[in-house]
């Protein structure tokens, strides 16, 4: 259990912050700035790294209960959030870009990894609730393509969300964002057709229609909330939390590929065809989503279980998850910085192959 209240107070400690900073406490959004970036990236320098034998807590209860109080707080901070940036009393504009900046990183950062815990559970409360969230961020669309493509095509050409070696996170962006919603798309469609043709199901409606009308329904209150400053705030947030999901797919299968076998199909996916980090407070406060490789191969286990892979069965960055995107940010420095971690993640009696 005392994993718990560490996971719980590091994704929630911040959003206290920003709740007191958007309730007309100034400071509050600094403090809330300064934890997602400052605190964070010092704490992950000093405080030990995470290890492979790290005894994970195995209440997954008390888990989903955390997940669900993250993801309710983010579908009534964005609002708020909004709210409080658009109208008086104004608090000056630097507080106010900074409380912005700590809203979208807290929900790039924090909402988006529970969202994404959220669709791999089951029951259709949990998914239903993260669906909820991705839509509120104008990205429904993923929970269809992150479940039904990513992780069947995962370090093959086939899967829009694996960056390739040499391709910057800026055409990333674009090829990712647009590819995964048409995979996505394709994935339903055939898997509708499948349920029909199978069993003669009719089903609810499509998928992608939720997410579009959840979409619809974000901006409408964005719009009843402060006109269409309010709609400019709030798809602005959104375009920042979804910049910072795609940055980590970005980084978290950069350059890595499934060898191809005789018979043209990839080969089994391993530990070694995803990125770690180990760094201990920013993996917490993002519910472990740098054990990325344990997720790939054990989705439905709870965030709080996850292992991390001995650093010789799998790459692991030599930075934080949220260092190595910032990086991600600067192309050619993320080249030259990740090159040499590259070439040994392909070294002899590797599985991984070029991209």
């Amino acid at each position: 259990m005392r994993q718990i209240f560490l996971f719980a107070g590091s994704a929630l400690v911040p959003l206290a912050a920003l709740v007191a900073g958007f309730a007309g406490f100034a400071p509050g959004a600094w403090a809330a700035l300064g934890y997602m970036t400052l605190f964070v990236a010092l704490a992950d320098q000093l405080l030990p790294q995470a290890a492979p034998a790290d005894a994970e807590d195995t209440e997954f209860p008390a888990a989903d209960a955390l997940l669900a109080t993250i993801g309710f707080a983010a579908l009534v901070v964005l609002p708020c959030g909004v709210h409080a940036l658009v109208r008086p009393p104004d608090p000056g504009l630097a507080t106010r870009l900074a409380g912005g900046l700590a809203l979208g990183l807290w929900l790039g950062q924090v909402a988006v990894p529970a969202a994404h815990e959220l669709i791999h559970r089951g029951g259709f409360r949990f998914v239903r609730l993260g669906v909820a969230i991705y839509a509120a961020l104008l990205f429904g669309h993923h929970a269809s393509a992150h479940r039904l493509v990513h992780h069947r095509l995962v370090a093959t050409p086939d899967d829009p969300n694996t960056a390739r070696d040499g391709e910057g996170f800026y055409r990333f962006f674009r090829r990712a964002w647009a590819g995964s919603f048409r995979a996505g798309l394709a994935a339903e469609n055939r898997l509708r057709r499948e349920r029909r043709h199978l069993r003669g199901w009719s089903g609810p409606l499509h998928p992608y229609a939720v997410y579009l009308a959840g979409g619809m329904a974000a901006l409408a209150l964005a719009f009843a909330l402060g006109g269409w400053a309010g709609v400019a705030i709030w798809a602005a947030l959104a375009l920042h939390a979804q910049g910072q999901l795609l940055l980590s797919d970005y980084v978290q299968h950069y350059g890595l590929a499934r060898a191809r076998q005789p018979d043209g199909t990839p080969a089994p996916q391993t530990a070694a065809h995803s990125w770690n980090a180990a760094p201990w407070l920013s993996g917490r406060m993002m519910l472990n989503a740098g054990r990325h490789s344990d997720h790939h191969l054990n989705p439905a286990r709870p965030f709080s279980a996850l292992r991390l892979p001995p650093a010789d069965q799998a790459p692991r960055l030599p930075w934080s998850l949220p260092a190595a995107c910032t990086l991600a940010l600067v192309p050619p420095l993320w080249r030259r910085a990740i090159a040499p971690h590259l070439a040994r993640a392909r070294g002899p009696g590797s599985t991984v192959a070029k991209a």
